[in-house]
């Protein structure tokens, strides 16, 4: 992994990617930041790195054929990091067109020009060699599997069941990124991850959005009864394993990645007002969003025991470093949740 391309890497997961092989990898010589900048992506999130000779950031659209070949020209990637996607169901479910053409032709045009530099005999549709050391990691959800009942968990052979506009694009482009391993040989690996928080999240998502209301003395909206359940995964301990998963991961595998903490979403809401000294009061039940899984969890007994990754968060140290993250950065988050955010947030908890 010497030249590496992280696609959507001012997002959230990107961000804190891309400082975690430049900070940890003696191997890097460049990564190329890809992003559009849409409204989660924000470039603040790698202010500190800008001037690092080992980091670039090019904007454009993975959907944007050309300016993506003209990047592997340039650049000669061995390793592609596909984390950039539209991500938020509530938003899929206003929007599912733009979910449908970012996450499925856009992981496709990716594969195409992985494909085209790095096969050897490119015009030979027969060839299945490929340069040395070359991988394509498409970063995936456990939401492609659907919805648990009250026990069980999610291995990488649970059929693929999405119930919202969002989760089906995803299984989708995993659809997608299978059917080019298979076919063309092209070396891929696929991780889904249960939900991720830490630093440099967008307030869309439950864990910043409930900080920032509390610490504004605002409602705090949960959806139904509160009692959907996720496994939580420090952003940080996700980083880690993907870099497992480069290193160590079999060709054309598929592999979970959980942080063995499941918590209902009401519970949540309760530390964090507990953390900050704010009533429960602030608790809003609003109606429930359409099509709302009610819980998942995921099995990462392959990933340890194949690779030898685990997390090393407990989720109560998570916790307590992400609130303190947000505590300190309020300049942050006043300008992520300017402009758009705030008529989004109108649109989506209006009742």
């Amino acid at each position: 992994m010497k030249n590496v391309l992280v696609t959507g890497g001012a997002g959230f997961i990107g961000s804190n990617f891309i400082h975690y092989i430049l900070g940890t990898r003696d191997d890097i010589q460049q990564v190329v930041n890809y992003d559009l900048l849409t409204y989660a992506g924000n470039l603040e999130n790698l202010a500190d790195i800008e001037t690092d000779p080992r980091y670039t950031f090019v904007r454009g659209d993975i959907r944007d054929r050309e300016g993506v070949k003209e990047l592997f020209d340039e650049y000669d990637f061995d390793t592609v990091v596909h984390f950039a996607a539209e991500s938020h169901v509530d938003r899929s479910i206003l929007e599912p067109e733009l979910f449908l053409t970012t996450n499925v032709v856009g992981t496709q045009t990716l594969l195409d020009a992985a494909k085209a530099h790095w096969k050897l005999a490119p015009e030979d549709k027969y060839s299945r060699e490929y340069k040395p050391g070359v991988r394509y990691l498409q970063v995936s959800t456990d939401e492609v599997y659907g919805a648990l009942g009250k026990t069980g968990m999610f291995t990488e052979t649970t059929p693929l069941s999405p119930n919202s506009p969002y989760s089906a694009s995803k299984a989708g482009a995993d659809m997608v990124v299978r059917a080019y391993h298979e076919t063309y040989g092209l070396p891929v690996n696929i991780t889904r991850c249960s939900n991720n928080y830490g630093p440099c999240q967008f307030p869309e998502k439950l864990i910043p959005l409930m900080i920032h209301n509390a610490l504004d003395d605002k409602s705090l909206p949960v959806y139904g009864d509160g009692m959907q359940v996720r496994d939580w995964l420090h952003v940080h301990d996700h980083c880690a394993a993907i870099c497992a998963v480069l290193d160590k991961g079999r060709v054309g595998e598929v592999y979970n990645i959980g942080g063995n903490n499941e918590r209902a979403n009401l519970d949540i809401v309760r530390l964090i007002l507990d953390a900050l000294d704010k009533p429960e009061s602030l608790i809003a039940h609003v109606q429930d969003r359409p099509g709302h899984d009610r819980r998942y969890a995921i099995d990462n007994g392959k990933i340890t025991s194949e690779l030898g990754w685990k997390p090393a968060y407990t989720f109560e140290q998570g916790m307590e470093e992400t609130i303190k993250w947000y505590l300190d950065h309020p300049a942050w988050v006043e300008h992520v949740t300017s402009g758009a955010y705030r008529d989004y947030y109108k649109r989506m908890y209006r009742s």
